[in-house]
C-alpha cells in the first residue's frame, strides 16, 4: 500500500521520534538530543542519540539508523503499512483512503512544487538583470547585497501584467497550474489571468523540506494598497503552519543559534546576516498556534524579538496569551523589547551583532512580561482595585494547562503582588549576605556551554537587564532611595547624573528628580508628584516600587538611618559602575570565545564571569552598618 507524503509528513510533525523511541528506551536529555542504552545491541555505555529537530535516530554501537516508522519495523518487526497505521493512531491522524484520485493529487503538488521553482528562477533572474534596477536599488538601501540576494533567492516581479505569464508560458506551463499555484489572479469576472506579483521585491517561502511554495512581495511604489502581499492559500501554502527561513533556522537551531522569531522578511535577513541564523518570521500574520510548536520544536525557550513600539509590545501581549496554555516544565518564550522605533533591520545597521547581542540578553521571561502588562497602566490605590488584580492574575494562571507550571506561575506572580503592595510587611531581619557566586549564575566546563549559558548569565546582571523595555534593578534602587531620602541629592546630585543608567524610563525618571532638586522642589511631596504626573511617569514609580525588597534592600527605603543610608549609596554606586564595566568587558569575552574557543579565551571568559557574579548581592560590609536604623550593627 502506498501513503501520501504529505500524510507521513504530518505523522512525522505530530509525534516527535522521541516519544516514540521513549516508549521503549530510557532516554535522558543531552543538549539538544536525547541519549539512551542501544535497543539493539547489549551496551553499558550510552551510545544510541535522538535527534527531534533532523527526525532521526542513530546506535552508534549498530549503525542502524532511522526515523518513526523505521524504530517500530526495527524493534517489532513490523511491516511498513502497520508501523505506519499503529504511528497515525498515536498521532491522532485519521488513516488515508488510498485511491487513485489521491495518487493523480500527489502528484499534482509534485508539479505545482516544479511551477514554484520555475517562478523563483524567472524572478531571481530579472532581479539581476535590466528590469531589476528598481529592485536592486531598494535592496540595496536596505543594505542587502548580491550575497545576501543570492543566499534568499530574492527577486523581482516587473510592472507588467502578464510578465511571468508568458515567461512560464513560454516553458510549457499551463496557466491553469500558475493559477492553482497562487501566481495568477484568476476569477470568473475576469476574462483574462494575470500576474498577481507586479512590481514587488520578491521573497521565496519555503516549506520545511526547503521547497518554495509561496512568496512574499515587497511593493516599491507608496500609494499601493498592500505594501506586502503574500501568495494565497494553495495546496502547497498555508501561511498559519510555516515560517520564513524555517527551513534553514531549524539547522541552525540544531547547531546552537538562537531560535528568534522577528516580524518581517528583511528583519529575518538582517538578524541571518548579522549572524543569527535561527531567525524566523511569521507570513504576515499574528503568530499562529501551529508556529508556536514549531518554534517549539527548534528551541525550549524562543525569543521573539518585537518591534519597539506600540504595535509589537501588543503582538508580544498575543503572543503571551497564546502560549500560555501551552507551556510546559522547561518550554516558554522570552521577549526581547527593542528600543521605541526601530525594528531588528535598524538594529543591525545601527550596531550590527554587539546591538542585537546586547538585547538578546535583556530579553525578559515570560512570567516578567505578563506582569508588566497586567500592572503598568493600572491604577491599584484602592483595596477594590487590588482585589481586581489579584483576580485578574488568578484567571490568567487558569489558562496554563500544565498543573506544575501553572503553580509555580501562581507563587510567582502572587509573591510579586505581595512585594508591591505590601513592601512594609517584608521588613524583617537585617540585610542578607550574598557569597560570591550565589544567586543561581551557572558554572561552564566547555566553551561552548559557555557561550550558549552567557545569555542566562547576563541576563541576572543588574546592569544589563532591560536596556530599553526591563526596568535594571540596581537603577530602580538607587532612584527609590533618591525618591526616600531627597538629601541624596545634596551630596551626590553630579554623581547620579554621570552614572551610565540603559534604561530610557528610569533616565527620565532621574533627569526628573535633578530638576525638582535644582529648583527646590525635590523637598515638596505635592510638586514632585505634579512633575512626575506631568511626564506620565506615575507607572513607572510603581514598577520602581516593585523592585525594592524590604528585607535586602532596607537602607533604600524611608525609615533607614541616615549613616546607614549613606554607606549603602556610595557602595551601590560603586557596584553599579563596576558592573556595567564587567558587563561591557564579558560581552567582548563571550565573542572572543565563540570566534577562537582556545584555553586562553576561556580562561578569561571564566575570570571575567566569575568577578561578575561576585558583585551579585555585594552589601556593605562596614563596621557598625546598621546601626544607625536600630539593626543589629555588624561586626567585620
Amino acid at each position: 500500500m502506498r501513503f501520501p507524503p504529505s500524510f507521513l509528513d504530518e505523522i512525522r510533525t505530530r509525534l516527535p521520534v522521541s516519544e516514540v523511541v521513549g516508549k521503549r528506551v530510557a532516554l535522558k536529555k543531552q543538549g539538544r538530543e536525547w541519549r539512551g542504552l542501544s535497543p539493539f545491541n547489549p551496551e553499558k555505555t550510552p551510545s544510541f542519540y535522538v535527534n527531534d529537530q533532523k527526525g532521526f535516530y542513530h546506535c552508534f554501537s549498530s549503525g542502524k539508523h532511522g526515523d518513526q516508522f523505521d524504530f517500530l519495523m526495527e524493534t517489532e518487526g513490523l511491516p511498513f503499512p502497520e508501523a505506519v497505521e499503529r504511528l497515525a493512531s498515536m498521532a491522532g491522524v485519521p488513516m488515508p483512503a488510498i485511491s487513485r484520485e489521491e495518487e493523480v493529487r500527489e502528484n499534482r503538488r509534485k508539479t505545482l512544487h516544479e511551477v514554484m521553482e520555475l517562478a523563483t528562477k524567472y524572478f531571481e533572474a530579472t532581479l539581476q538583470g535590466r528590469a531589476g534596477a528598481k529592485g536592486r536599488g531598494y535592496l540595496a538601501d536596505r543594505g542587502l547585497g548580491p550575497p545576501t540576494q543570492a543566499r534568499f533567492r530574492l527577486g523581482y516581479a516587473p510592472p507588467d501584467r502578464f510578465a511571468l505569464k508568458e515567461a512560464l508560458g513560454a516553458k510549457g506551463v499551463p496557466v491553469e497550474d500558475m493559477v492553482e499555484a497562487g501566481l495568477l489572479i484568476a476569477a470568473d469576472d475576469i476574462p483574462v489571468p494575470y500576474d498577481r506579483f507586479r512590481d514587488r521585491v520578491m521573497f521565496p517561502i519555503t516549506d520545511l523540506r526547503g521547497r518554495v511554495v509561496a512568496f512574499g512581495g515587497r511593493a516599491l511604489e507608496k500609494d499601493v494598497s498592500a505594501k506586502y502581499l503574500n501568495s494565497p492559500e494553495t495546496s502547497l501554502f498555508h501561511k498559519g503552519s510555516l515560517l520564513y527561513n524555517g527551513f534553514n533556522a531549524r539547522a541552525a537551531a540544531h547547531n546552537g543559534a538562537p531560535v528568534i522569531a522577528a516580524e518581517g522578511y528583511v528583519d529575518v535577513i538582517a538578524l541571518v546576516g548579522a549572524g543569527f541564523g535561527g531567525a524566523v518570521a511569521p507570513l504576515g500574520t499574528a503568530l499562529t498556534e501551529e508556529q508556536l510548536a514549531l518554534l517549539w520544536k527548534m528551541a525550549n525557550e524562543p525569543i521573539l524579538l518585537f518591534d519597539g513600539d506600540k504595535a509589537g509590545r501588543r503582538a508580544a501581549h498575543r503572543a503571551l496569551d497564546l502560549a500560555l496554555p501551552h507551556l510546559k516544565p522547561g518550554v516558554s518564550l522570552s521577549f526581547g523589547m527593542l528600543p521605541e522605533g526601530q525594528d531588528p533591520d535598524d538594529l543591525v545597521r545601527a550596531g550590527g551583532r554587539e546591538a542585537v547581542d546586547a538585547i538578546l540578553a535583556q530579553a525578559r521571561p515570560l512570567a516578567d512580561v505578563l506582569w508588566t502588562r497586567e500592572t503598568e497602566n493600572g491604577s491599584f490605590d484602592t483595596p477594590e482595585r487590588r482585589a481586581a488584580l489579584e483576580a485578574r492574575v488568578g484567571e490568567i494562571v487558569g489558562h496554563i494547562g500544565d498543573e506544575t507550571v501553572r503553580k509555580h506561575y501562581r507563587a510567582e506572580l502572587m509573591d510579586r503582588f505581595r512585594r508591591m503592595f505590601a513592601p512594609a510587611a517584608a521588613s524583617t531581619g537585617g540585610p542578607r549576605r550574598f557569597k560570591p557566586g550565589e544567586g543561581g549564575r551557572r558554572r561552564f566546563n566547555d566553551p561552548r556551554e559557555a557561550v550558549r549559558g552567557t545569555g542566562e548569565a547576563m541576563r541576572h546582571s543588574a546592569v544589563v537587564r532591560g536596556a530599553s523595555a526591563g526596568l535594571p534593578r540596581n537603577e530602580a534602587l538607587l532612584l527609590f532611595a533618591v525618591l526616600n531620602h531627597s538629601w541624596l541629592l545634596d551630596l551626590h546630585a553630579e554623581e547620579l547624573a554621570e552614572l551610565p543608567f540603559l534604561n530610557r524610563e528610569a533616565s527620565e525618571l532621574r533627569r526628573v528628580l535633578l530638576d525638582a532638586h535644582m529648583e527646590g522642589e525635590s523637598d515638596d511631596e505635592e510638586r514632585l508628584a505634579a512633575r512626575l504626573g506631568a511626564r506620565n511617569l506615575d507607572n513607572l514609580l510603581v514598577r520602581v516600587r516593585a523592585c525594592a525588597v524590604a528585607r535586602h534592600d532596607w537602607p533604600a527605603f524611608a525609615d533607614a538611618g541616615r549613616g546607614d543610608v549613606e554607606l549603602w549609596w556610595h557602595q551601590r554606586t560603586a557596584l553599579h559602575r563596576r558592573a556595567h564595566a564587567l558587563s561591557k568587558e564579558l560581552r567582548e569575552a563571550e565573542k572572543a570565545l565563540a570566534d577562537d574557543p582556545t584555553e586562553m579565551n576561556w580562561a578569561r571568559f571564566l575570570d571575567v564571569q566569575k568577578r561578575l557574579a561576585a558583585l551579585d548581592g555585594t552589601e556593605a560590609l562596614v563596621e557598625g552598618f546598621g546601626a544607625a536604623s536600630g539593626r543589629p550593627a555588624r561586626s567585620m
